[in-house]
């Protein structure tokens, strides 16, 4: 996901969790998250919930190997911009992305 990003022009960083995630000087820089629902410690839901209780408005997109529709909606509800299954399109990703980036 990171070589596609950077592909892109953008620069892309990668952390092992979400808590380091919030723990980096990286936070108010960043313009877009490509986050995981499942991942060690925090999940991805918590870290939206985190970025959204202290009012940090990150568009978010969402990829997962479970899709769940409960899930698919609770992120939706708090503001995903996306929410896609394993494996995601490549296209996908940058229709996506630039949505988020370029037309708020």
């Amino acid at each position: 996901m990171s070589s596609l990003v950077r592909s892109l022009g953008y620069r892309a960083c990668v952390f092992p969790s979400a808590e380091d995630f919030l723990a980096s000087p990286l936070l108010e820089d960043t313009s877009c998250l490509i986050v995981d629902i499942q991942m060690p410690g925090m999940s991805g839901l918590d870290l939206q919930a985190e970025l959204s209780a202290h009012r940090r408005g990150i568009p978010i997109i969402f990829i997962t190997a479970f899709p769940e529709d409960r899930i698919r909606q609770r992120a939706e509800a708090a503001g995903a911009v996306g929410f896609f299954s394993k494996p995601v399109d490549g296209h996908t990703i940058i229709g996506c992305l630039d949505a988020a980036l370029h037309h708020g």
